[in-house]
């Protein structure tokens, strides 16, 4: 009866000791040239560059591809003689405007589908309709509502802009979390200082998304209004520098303009946009 009322004690025993792992290397002592990182890119373009006039020399006709070193003086004489530059300078006027008036018009549009149920299915509607819809083929409408000049490319920036921020926005918008809303809420926020303070960091990755969507899309549709606008009225920006040089034959300089689309696409992206995710989505976490 007694064995049956105690229960069964486990007798006591001591593990020895295990010699400590030694601590793993760091991954970054193995590999030197992560330490270079930086320079991959510049490597990469390097490389394509190689690739291009070796191409170009195999193919041996200047007029149909002419080669990197090439191109590279044409786009040189053409920073020189300011040719480029003032082309350069017209497009990229137009575009910022355009893209601002875009950006105030999504921000509408956002505000609106976040704001009441009717808003949300309104502007679903609209974004669904107007998103797939490619600006340049609003051309025609534009130069017959404006006529030739800065108000059609306005109308096709715009309309290259609005749509892909709203979407974006919106959805960053409809996924902040319960949880953040509550925290607010327990804060003492609400209102104005709720959206600035809560909603806007927690759906600034997609508004990033969409400016950088909406900034791609925008220049893609500048340079091939451009190109249409030249052809009608001997005016323009960077496209009408490439039609331009097309028509004289001057292959290089094509090419010399289809690189400096390319290097300010670059240049926009890697210091506004990589810079505004660096101070703002990575330093909080919210982004690798």
């Amino acid at each position: 009866m007694t064995a049956l009322r105690e229960p069964p004690i486990r007798p006591e025993y001591v593990l020895p000791l295990q010699p400590a792992l030694a601590a793993p290397a760091p991954a970054n002592a193995s590999l030197p040239l992560d330490r270079f990182g930086w320079l991959r890119k510049p490597a990469i373009l390097l490389a394509l560059a190689v690739v291009w006039e070796l191409a170009a020399r195999w193919f041996d006709n200047d007029l149909l591809l002419p080669g990197a070193i090439q191109t590279a003086k044409a786009f040189w004489e053409g920073l020189l003689s300011g040719e480029l530059i003032g082309y350069v300078s017209v497009s990229l006027a137009i575009l910022f405007q355009g893209f601002l008036l875009g950006v105030a018009g999504s921000f509408l549009l956002t505000w609106l589908a976040v704001s009441n149920r009717f808003g949300r299915e309104l502007i679903d509607t609209l974004t669904s309709m107007f998103n797939p819809l490619p600006a340049i083929a609003l051309l025609p409408l534009a130069l017959l509502w404006f006529g030739l000049g800065k108000g059609s490319l306005l109308m096709v920036l715009v309309h290259s802009v609005v749509w892909p921020l709203t979407l974006n926005a919106s959805a960053g918008f409809r996924a902040v979390p319960d949880t953040l809303r509550m925290a607010g809420r327990n804060y003492g926020l609400g209102g104005l200082r709720m959206v600035l303070q809560i909603l806007i960091p927690a759906a600034l990755p997609s508004i990033l998304s969409g400016l950088k969507i909406g900034w791609a899309f925008a220049w893609r549709t500048l340079i091939a209004a451009e190109l249409v606008f030249g052809s009608t009225s001997g005016q323009g920006g960077l496209g009408w520098y490439i039609f331009q040089s097309r028509n004289e034959l001057f292959t290089d300089k094509v090419f010399a303009g289809l690189a400096t689309v390319i290097l300010i696409g670059l240049a926009i992206e890697h210091v506004v946009f990589q810079a505004l995710e660096r101070v703002t989505v990575r330093r909080w976490g919210m982004q690798r």
